[in-house]
């Protein structure tokens, strides 16, 4: 049947592909399931008042139902980086027993770097309490903005983009990306207090260095000047870096990884950046000229 050529075809096809650029890998297939759990855990395990068992009141109980939320992140982690460093040059024709011993190495060292996580979390929660007069209490911010739940991700994914784990950190950030419309690559360095307000359309490249106690607005690109030479840029400061204290308003556009917006800057909407500006400026783009024509249609041309 003509079908059955075709579907032939398309398996050949398929399987050669596999065999020479995936053979050592399509068994080992990183489960994405998984390292949503990874997070998940990880919001239980932070805030378990808000996302723990409700049943659990006391200290004695927290304190054990905490460990079992970080027993697991450990055991997933240790799972998913062991069939992630396949993907890392130094490690992918290693055997499986030295990927998991060098995997729950990176599992231990990110376990220690969950109360610095937390640590930071509480003062966004803070910033964005502050910074929004619409926001009621603190645990609408943690169970609703669609801001802070795209930095709490980052800050888990950094850590891990930290310790040099392959495909896992933009995973995750690109889970939120798709459940908040916020892009934020894990290479990213945020300080305290961040606010991200609204959100949706913000994009933050990998080599953004964000200061203390910054705020910005939907829309924001935080990016790079020119992707053209693709690879031969990996590993250059493409962009920018905002210093403490700092508001971007929405749809801003500041581009180059020589552009330092500096302290206490205030970013009007709709600016397009591409060079450095000195601290405390407040910096706004000339508006178009409005042409006002009165409509026909309305009342005021009645007789």
């Amino acid at each position: 049947m003509e079908l059955d050529s075709k579907i032939e075809r398309i398996v050949k096809h398929v399987i050669d592909d596999v065999e020479h650029n995936y053979k050592d890998k399509h068994t080992s297939q990183l489960d994405t399931q998984e390292i949503l759990e990874i997070i998940e855990n990880a919001q239980r395990a932070l805030f378990p008042a808000l996302f723990g068992n409700r049943e659990t009141i006391s200290e004695f109980s927290n304190k054990y139902e905490i460990g079992g939320h970080v027993e697991s992140i450990y055991t997933l982690l240790v799972y998913e980086t062991t069939r992630a460093l396949l993907y890392h040059p130094k490690y992918a024709k290693s055997p499986k027993f030295a990927r998991k011993e060098k995997a729950k190495q990176i599992a231990l060292q990110f376990l220690d770097k969950l109360p610095k996580i937390h640590e930071y979390l509480k003062t966004d929660i803070q910033a964005a309490f502050d910074g929004d007069p619409a926001a009621t209490s603190f645990d609408e911010i943690v169970y609703s903005y669609p801001g802070f739940y795209a930095i709490f991700v980052n800050r888990i994914a950094h850590e891990l983009y930290l310790l040099d784990v392959p495909l896992i950190p933009r995973i995750m950030t690109e889970q939120a990306h798709s459940k908040t419309g916020i892009d934020i690559h894990p290479g990213v360095t945020i300080g305290k207090y961040f606010f991200i307000d609204h959100g949706t359309g913000v994009v933050i490249g990998e080599t953004t260095i964000i200061g203390d106690h910054v705020k910005i607005y939907q829309g924001v690109t935080l990016g790079g000047l020119s992707t053209r030479d693709g690879q031969k840029l990996r590993g250059v400061k493409r962009h920018p870096t905002i210093s403490d204290n700092v508001t971007i308003y929405s749809n801003a556009s500041i581009l180059g990884g020589e552009t330092v917006i500096g302290e206490g800057c205030v970013i009007a909407g709709n600016c397009f950046i591409t060079h450095s500006i000195p601290a405390h400026m407040r910096v706004t783009s000339q508006s178009p000229e409005l042409v006002l024509k009165p409509d026909k249609n309305t009342s005021c041309y009645e007789i």
